[in-house]
């Protein structure tokens, strides 16, 4: 199991390299995330950490709790850097069915129930990042995301067991990544070519 552990701290190590620097953009304004997405993306990755532990994920759940914390500490500093804090209906909306997935997984006593709904909630917590990854290119990070991509292909090679509960979201959430990172290249290109 020494590879998993290797696995896992290359993951732990690639969330560190891919939210310190974004971090400091917050800081330097040139970076403004979604507010809500950060807290759905934060609650759901807790719950999918503990879901992960509960089903034998074993070192390859700690890459997922570490970047929860992150993703909490993104929410939180962009609430206070008055990034982009504009809540619609509909993110409030999958907010509260990331919630939901606590209830469900006490009710069914079954982990993948929670980590079904909250991928797919997580995915589409994408939802405003992409939209405004559309509109403002310019304001999320290519490099970010294309470390977002590298970490969970490690968080997968880390996990001890490969099940539905402790495969589907590093998976998911890879893909959205490739789907945030290419949004932006390709906006950026377009608005390159109409200046």
């Amino acid at each position: 199991m020494l590879e998993k552990s290797i696995f896992a701290t290359i993951a732990i190590v690639i969330s560190g390299l891919s939210f310190l620097p974004y971090i400091w953009s917050i800081f330097r304004g040139t970076v403004r995330p979604h507010v809500l997405s950060w807290s759905i993306w934060g609650l759901t990755t807790t719950i999918v950490f503990f879901a992960q532990r509960a089903s034998g994920a074993g070192v390859g759940a700690w890459p997922v709790g570490i970047s929860a914390l992150l993703a909490f500490s993104i929410a939180i500093i962009a609430y206070f850097k008055r990034a982009d804090i504009r809540i619609s209906a509909t993110d409030w909306l999958f907010f509260g069915l990331a919630l939901m997935a606590i209830p469900m997984w006490a009710v069914t006593h079954n982990p993948l129930w929670a980590v079904l709904l909250v991928t797919f909630v997580d995915v589409l917590g994408f939802g405003p990042t992409i939209r405004k990854a559309h509109r403002q290119p310019q304001t999320e990070s290519v490099l970010f995301f294309s470390l977002i991509v590298i970490r969970n292909v490690f968080v997968l090679l880390a996990l001890e067991q490969y099940t539905l509960t402790t495969v589907l979201f590093p998976l998911a959430l890879g893909t959205m990544a490739t789907v945030v990172m290419m949004t932006v290249i390709w906006q950026r290109r377009a608005l390159a070519r109409l200046s």
